[in-house]
């Protein structure tokens, strides 16, 4: 199912009348079958953008589709959407079995279908054995399984999922987004996933849809938005150790970091903001810097090095090289600067320079 969501935009309003917009002006097009992930920060509109896919928010403007269906004023449960919240709002009186057929019941499907439904949505999402069981007696994972099978039972045309795996410990986390890609793949229902967490939606979507303040940012694969990030917010908020950021200038098509010239541009000579990512960095006996190394941190194959820092004695920056590098605290390291992990934007706007 196909979901296109235009020009759409939510205004809360307080008791003093002072008003604010949550989403502004949101177009997009989810394409049928995938597994979409909305990103961004705390407040930035992503968790407001799915609850008026679901109906539970009326936008002040704009309409949604679902394929070539208007559904902007359709009511909740007209809607074929499948939710799965936070929280998971499970029943704590029922069984397992009771909170997956729960929907059903309202559906008014036979029992034993309903019962047979069930099971099969408990069999996908791998508690099959457990249907006897109350919420109490599940893990987190289990019982967000439990929360992702009742929203899958009524064979929904949508599944949302509403920052699912928040409430999960690291390792539980990593399982149940792997189950949820999983479940994804074999149901092939069109899934919009909210998530504060970069990995979580890096590691899943088929195309991350990032947010700030209302805005949508930039729409793509994954890896393209982390390698071609259309604006500064972009490539601060995505990549972790974080994209290293300075001030640069364009002399003459030539780009200028702290008296060095690390690499050229066809753009006009302007002060610009220079990103480049902690991997952007490679050890070389031919340096555009030399740098102080003031921590060593190696994880795998990786090692960050926390080094003093281009510009600004009060931080540091940070740089990715391969483990096999022994490098130690104390050693001063030359570096150069490869092109494809530098990036250039405008100072007023942040907008990238090609």
């Amino acid at each position: 199912m196909e979901i296109k969501l235009q020009g759409l935009t939510k205004i809360f309003q307080a008791k003093d009348k002072t008003e604010t917009v949550a989403v502004k002006d949101f177009d997009i097009t989810i394409p049928s079958g995938k597994l979409i992930g909305l990103l961004g920060p705390s407040g930035c509109g992503k968790s407001t953008t799915l609850y008026m896919i679901a109906g539970l928010l009326k936008p002040n403007n704009g309409k949604i589709f679902f394929g070539d269906e208007d559904v902007t004023e359709m009511a909740p449960e007209d809607r074929g959407i499948g939710l799965v919240f936070q929280n998971y709002a499970l029943y704590p009186h029922m069984t397992v079995k009771q909170n997956i057929m729960f929907p059903l019941e309202n559906l008014k499907v036979p029992k034993a279908e309903a019962i047979i439904r069930a099971q099969e949505m408990a069999d996908l999402v791998g508690i099959g054995e457990l249907m006897e069981r109350k919420p109490k007696q599940l893990s987190g994972g289990q019982q967000q399984r439990v929360a992702i099978a009742r929203a899958l039972v009524k064979k929904p045309r949508v599944l949302l999922l509403d920052e699912p795996l928040s409430n999960l410990d690291a390792r539980l986390r990593l399982q149940t987004r792997e189950e949820i890609k999983r479940i994804q793949i074999e149901t092939g229902i069109t899934t919009i996933f909210v998530t504060h967490d970069q990995e979580e939606a890096m590691s899943i979507s088929d195309e991350i849809v990032l947010m700030e303040s209302g805005l949508k940012m930039q729409v793509g694969e994954p890896q393209e938005v982390y390698d071609v990030p259309d604006n500064l917010f972009v490539a601060k908020f995505l990549g972790t150790p974080p994209i290293n950021i300075y001030k640069g200038k364009i002399i003459k098509g030539e780009i200028e970091l702290n008296g060095s010239i690390i690499g050229k541009t066809k753009a006009p000579d302007q002060e610009v903001v220079i990103g480049i990512r902690p991997e952007g960095f490679k050890i070389s006996k031919t340096a555009d810097f030399e740098l102080e190394v003031n921590m060593v941190e190696t994880i795998g194959r990786d090692t960050t090095l926390i080094i003093n820092d281009i510009q600004d004695t009060e931080r540091s920056s940070r740089v990715i090289v391969d483990s096999s590098n022994k490098v130690k605290p104390g050693d001063k390291i030359k570096f150069t600067i490869k092109p494809n992990k530098l990036f250039l934007f405008n100072k007023e706007t942040g907008e990238k320079i090609t």
